[in-house]
């Protein structure tokens, strides 16, 4: 706030020159030849002008009115804007020669407040309830197509300046048809929508976009946003987002009016989310379509409440090393149906809320359009295909750091290159239902990973929360604590259900416990008609190198494990209706439940013995085992050669 003051100030105190005898009394624009702008000089433009050319010389100024904004296009497309301030909301027109069809629009201010800042948005199209408002709209860097009542038709908008938008809908009903926006340039907030491409804002909006076309390069320069309760649904469209640069002084930083990075704590890298949903009550929906990032993030939601983010038949994509599908926070509820993903780090990332694998069938489509009224006619649901969801994930598949639930179903195939199941100590409930062909395929021969977080989170530093914090790994052995009980199933507990499925992995729980005073974590795994062939054990893990920083971001979330005896990181096995657990190694639990029908065994040539609290025990169907158990696995004595 300090230094956006002193930048105004130092403006009034330069010559002014307002351009009032270039103007007309009344009509849209006055065209004049040539402006310049000399050092020093701040120049006011009370209303909308057309020039042949205009030269900013540096520490001149160009400006609008207070309580209005300026934009500058030429040839249709906006440019020429930048921050005043690397860490301010306000922008200035910076030096340099513009000749062609060169318009300085005028416009009233679109004030959005966000915490602590004002955020003074541009846009090419400010729509409200009474449909296109031109005196919010800076309607110079609109070109083609037609604007009309509750409508826009093949409309083209560009930008190579920074923190403009294309599209702001706020309070009505809007469509846009075939947009083609094409932005080239950093943006300021991806909160606020300072700079993206489509904004939808309040609980009266319902923006529908068909067909369009979005492509943004640069830091926060989002294609999509769907903010404060607003219901935005995008069909048949491709939205594909690139990096920017980052401004020289800017510190990465989570305090949501300044962070323009992705937080390298979650393992990943990148300054640009292709799109972000964010209030109470909103929803977005994703139709047939194409959604790609650089990195950081595809489909993110932030500080939302009772939100819905609804993903059919479409394609979801990280075009650079890093980055995840989805993020979801809070109370959020995602629903992936017949989508593809090919992320470079997770498909998803919880820190709160719901999440839904599965295909999009007819039957399964045509109730999300009534629930969500999503507004699919007849022909179009008709002309869906049913398709099951596909996760390739050159890391891991759904990281947790924070609670949040997992259901997988359908023909949904997870193919990874890590664990499938990334879980940071967190309360988490799996369910994976592979009656119809769901498959889970871990590179690295990991299904599920509990772990304590290794995210070393923010360090506050001159009341800013900067990432510049240091993960170092734990010393020494866990020590077991009083009164947390390794055989109960715990509220804050990790729970997995697997039904009807063949998997081929390993389980591991390396919680330390007393990251949560007297607590640990237990990992209780059901099978239910499933078979399994892998390690379901208590472990330690380590990472590769015992301290991170940015530059090792990568490292976080991968370790090795040596399995070990229960401390307070208690393993339950429910073996249930036929299951089958075929033991691949050593594997140290809590609690073992085998049903009648269900059975313990090994690979063809090798045996599996058990033992309770030291004890040999056999092995029977029917029972349920109690205590440290340790199952391990013996090559079974070749039988004697006869003749």
């Amino acid at each position: 706030m300090h230094r956006r003051s002193t930048v105004r100030a130092q403006a009034l105190l330069l010559p002014v020159v307002v351009i009032a005898a270039l103007l007309p009394a009344g009509g849209s624009a006055a065209t004049v030849a040539e402006i310049t702008v000399e050092p020093g000089e701040t120049r006011l433009v009370p209303r909308t002008v057309r020039l042949d050319s205009l030269s900013v010389a540096p520490g001149g100024t160009v400006a609008p009115p207070a309580g209005r904004s300026l934009t500058l296009t030429v040839d249709g497309v906006e440019t020429g804007s930048v921050l005043a301030a690397a860490e301010g909301t306000v922008t200035t027109i910076a030096p340099g020669a513009y000749r062609g069809d060169v318009r300085l629009s005028v416009a009233d201010a679109n004030l959005v407040a966000h915490r602590g800042d004002v955020f003074p948005l541009r846009q090419g199209l400010y729509v409200d309830a009474t449909g296109l408002v031109p005196a919010k709209s800076a309607l110079a860097s609109v070109e083609g197509g037609r604007v009309e009542g509750r409508r826009a038709s093949d409309v083209r908008i560009s930008s190579t300046g920074e923190a403009f938008a294309g599209v702001f809908a706020k309070d009505g009903a809007y469509t846009l048809d075939k947009p083609r926006i094409a932005f080239a340039g950093n943006g300021r907030s991806d909160f606020v929508g300072d700079g993206a491409g489509i904004v939808a804002t309040g609980p009266g909006t319902r923006l529908v976009v068909d067909g369009a076309d979005i492509s943004t390069t640069g830091v926060v320069r989002s294609g999509v946003i769907a903010a404060d309760g607003s219901d935005v649904v995008v069909k048949n469209s491709r939205i594909r987002t690139g990096d920017g640069v980052l401004p020289a002084d800017y510190r990465s930083t989570v305090d949501l009016d300044h962070m323009r990075d992705a937080p390298w704590m979650l393992g990943i890298s990148g300054n640009n989310r292709a799109t972000n949903l964010l209030g109470t009550g909103t929803r977005a929906a994703y139709l047939n379509s194409s959604l790609s990032s650089q990195g950081w993030g595809v489909l993110s939601t932030e500080r939302g409440r009772n939100c819905r983010l609804t993903v059919v038949n479409s394609t979801v994509a990280n075009t650079g090393p890093d980055g995840y599908g989805s993020y979801a926070t809070d109370d959020v509820a995602e629903r992936f149906l017949g989508t593809r993903f090919a992320v470079g780090t997770y498909a998803t990332i919880i820190r709160g809320g719901a999440i839904h694998y599965g295909d999009s069938t007819p039957e399964a489509v045509a109730r999300l359009n009534a629930e969500l009224g999503l507004g699919l006619t007849a022909p179009e649901l008709a002309a869906l295909p049913t398709r099951n969801t596909v996760v390739e994930s050159r890391r891991f598949g759904v990281m947790w750091h924070g609670a949040g639930s997992v259901e997988i179903t359908g023909g949904t195939v997870f193919d990874t290159g890590e664990a499938t199941f990334l879980n940071k100590g967190q309360q988490a409930a799996i369910a994976v239902d592979g009656s119809r062909g769901a498959r889970l395929n871990p590179a690295n021969g990991v299904v599920l990973q509990l772990m304590d977080d290794d995210d070393p989170g923010p360090v506050e530093e001159d009341g800013r929360l900067l990432n510049t914090g240091v993960y170092r790994e734990p010393a020494g052995d866990p020590v077991k604590l009083a009164g947390f009980d390794v055989t109960e199933v715990h509220s804050t507990d990790a729970t997995a259900t697997f039904s009807d499925i063949a998997l081929k992995g390993h389980f591991y729980n390396a919680i330390r416990g007393g990251a949560v005073p007297g607590e640990g974590k237990n990992l209780v795994l059901a099978f239910d008609n499933s078979d399994i062939d892998g390690v379901l054990s208590a472990s330690a893990a380590r990472h590769a190198v015992s301290t991170i920083t940015a530059t090792e971001y990568r490292q976080l979330g991968t370790i090795t494990n040596t399995v070990g005896p229960v401390v307070n990181n208690g393993v339950i096995v429910q073996l249930r209706n036929g299951s089958r657990w075929v033991v691949a190694g050593t594997s140290h639990l809590s609690e073992l439940a085998i049903d009648a029908d269900a059975a313990v065994t090994a690979h063809p040539g090798h045996t599996v013995t058990m033992t309770v609290d030291g004890v040999p025990t056999a092995i029977a169907s029917g029972r349920t085992y109690t205590g440290s158990i340790t199952l391990a696995v013996h090559q079974a004595a070749a039988p004697p050669h006869s003749g």
